[in-house]
């Protein structure tokens, strides 16, 4: 009968222990009491406290502000043209010589029309036989210097001279009508080349050119960038 007692108060012992070990302490280790992926709930008492955003200290906010003195200084660009030059060497000479001095450069070659003098002449006949006439009419009144233009553009005309001063033109023509001829005077042109220089640089007021080039003839002029 004691035994018995006995085995009885063990066993409900041993329960009594291990409902307590099982219903009151915490969670065990490592353990989960909801299935895995599914948040553990939590009271509002056992979440940490945190300070509101307004009570936190502000970040420090910093402008990158240019320092005194370091900006950069504002360069203005001229372009100017430079000739003309006569000679395409008088061109390379002078590019040369403002190489250092200029931004950039640039060569370039355009066509203009030159005085090529004064021409006096007796207007082209209908035929080459009319023309030679002319000139055996001009010799019997004593007028020399010409000859019967054969070819050109103006074929069958008597020239009597091409002159660089047109005060020489017009006392040939002169001397020729007043023999009985209707002789004309006209300005002759002639297509040659110009060679010009142009240049972009970064303080016009200083640069001095004339310095440095030295072909005569030359000036300059504002033109377009390039």
């Amino acid at each position: 009968m004691f035994l018995r007692l006995l085995f009885v108060l063990l066993s409900a012992l041993n329960i009594a222990v291990g409902a307590w070990l099982l219903l009151g302490q915490p969670y065990a280790r490592g353990g989960s009491p909801s299935d895995p992926g599914v948040a553990q709930l939590r009271l509002l008492s056992e979440l940490p406290q945190t300070a509101p955003a307004s009570s936190l200290p502000a970040a420090p906010v910093t402008a990158a502000m240019p320092a005194a003195g370091m900006a950069s200084p504002v360069l203005s660009y001229s372009c100017m043209a430079l000739g003309p030059f006569a000679t395409p060497q008088d061109l390379r000479n002078a590019r040369l010589a403002l190489a250092a001095q200029a931004t950039r450069m640039r060569s370039r070659q355009e066509q203009t029309s030159q005085s090529g003098g004064w021409w006096v002449y007796l207007p082209a006949a209908g035929s080459r036989a009319q023309a030679l006439e002319q000139a055996r009419q001009l010799g019997a009144h004593q007028i020399s210097d010409y000859f019967v233009v054969s070819s050109g553009d103006q074929p069958n005309t008597v020239s009597l001279g091409l002159f660089k001063d047109p005060a020489n033109a017009r006392k040939r023509r002169d001397e020729v009508v007043a023999a009985g001829f209707p002789a004309r005077m006209s300005e002759r042109s002639e297509s040659v080349p110009e060679y010009w220089l142009d240049l972009v640089v970064a303080d016009s007021s200083h640069f001095d050119w004339r310095s440095r080039v030295h072909a005569s003839g030359i000036g300059s002029h504002s033109t377009g960038c390039f």
